[in-house]
């Protein structure tokens, strides 16, 4: 089993240290941040880290919204290897704790590391168990195509047969996200993205629809769906119609039918695919249970991918990510026990 799993699942992102802390009204209002939302930083948020640190108790974990997928997949299929991951680090502690902890997880790394810029860090500032995600990318948006192209790298991606890649990564290098995409296309392999955040719809609208004739399976949440929604003029709020709307947009190839899974918190997860669409409940949780949804998202996403790697009906891709999220928002950021429990 192990060797038809290894490295059949490429993931291609901006791998951040997340500076967890749980926070107060005051703060978010003084550094203008909104729960349940994620934006790059500004000059302004630059002070909230060092504060963060000073004023509350704070916790260090390996993050970025693509990495934090591929380990929770790897997690959840429990074969050394059977996961790839690359993006760009710093030559520096937070860089070194981050090679260590990918490498402890399984993860199979190969990062570009950038001589000058820092390992980027995402703020992660938590409010009654909901997160704001400001994020610092540093060395993360130094990431070139060069690195992909050299063979050892172009490697990983020749042996994957699935990918994923965050729509972060559009801000970064739409260039390589480009060559991955058409590679999939002309291989018939399938290509995943993330709407990722309402700024990437919004502010990034061209790269993001270069990229998605591509892309066989869009996730997103509620709030990303409803902002794509706004930005295409669609006119809609109702969650089920944009995503049947988004499955339909064209496709670069015919092999694979664009899927469109759209996660909604506590309520159902939405699926649509040939003009129809089907609900499947979370796992309710009860909220003294919460202690944050940092990587709830990312976490849906790695669970998904895990059974979608083996080729398991969409129900069963559903239940594996609703089963990750619900471990992952019982504990702080993107982190889980030793072995899933998931059958």
């Amino acid at each position: 089993m192990a060797a038809e799993y290894d490295g059949i699942l490429l993931g291609m992102g901006n791998p951040l240290l997340d500076i967890s802390a749980v926070v107060d009204d005051a703060f978010l209002t003084k550094y203008d941040i909104k729960l349940n939302n994620a934006i790059l930083a500004e000059d302004k948020h630059l002070p909230m880290y060092d504060e963060m640190s000073s004023k509350y108790t704070v916790e260090y974990i390996a993050g970025g919204a693509t990495q934090n997928s591929i380990r929770v997949a790897q997690w959840m299929l429990q074969v050394p290897g059977a996961t790839s991951f690359m993006g760009c680090i710093g030559k520096d502690k937070y860089g070194e704790e981050m090679k260590r902890n990918s490498k402890n997880a399984g993860v199979n790394v190969h990062y570009y590391e950038d001589e000058a810029a820092p390992t980027g860090t995402c703020a992660v500032c938590v409010v009654g168990g909901e997160r704001s995600l400001i994020a610092n990318l540093s060395a993360a948006n130094c990431y070139k195509s060069e690195h992909l192209k050299k063979p050892e790298n172009w490697a990983l991606v020749e042996k994957a047969k699935y990918i994923y890649i965050a729509g972060f990564f559009l801000t970064v290098s739409p260039e390589s996200i480009q060559l991955v995409a058409e590679h999939a296309a002309a291989t018939n392999k399938v290509f995943t993205m993330n709407l990722s955040a309402p700024f990437i719809c919004e502010f990034f609208k061209d790269a993001q629809e270069k990229a998605l004739p591509y892309v066989d399976y869009v996730f997103g949440n509620e709030t990303e769906a409803r902002t794509f929604s706004k930005v295409h003029g669609w006119e809609t709020d109702n969650v089920e119609e944009i995503a049947i709307k988004i499955s339909q947009l064209p496709k670069a190839s015919g092999t694979h039918k664009r899927i469109t899974v759209i996660t909604q918190g506590a309520d159902p997860v939405v699926v649509a695919q040939d003009g129809k669409v089907a609900t499947y409940p979370v796992i309710l949780l009860p909220k003294e249970k919460l202690v944050d949804t940092n990587g709830a998202g990312d976490a849906f996403v790695g669970g998904f991918l895990s059974q979608l790697v083996k080729e398991k009906p969409i129900e069963e891709c559903v239940r594996a990510g609703c089963y990750a999220s619900n471990v992952i928002i019982q504990r702080s950021g993107c982190t889980y026990p030793e072995k899933p429990n998931f059958s």
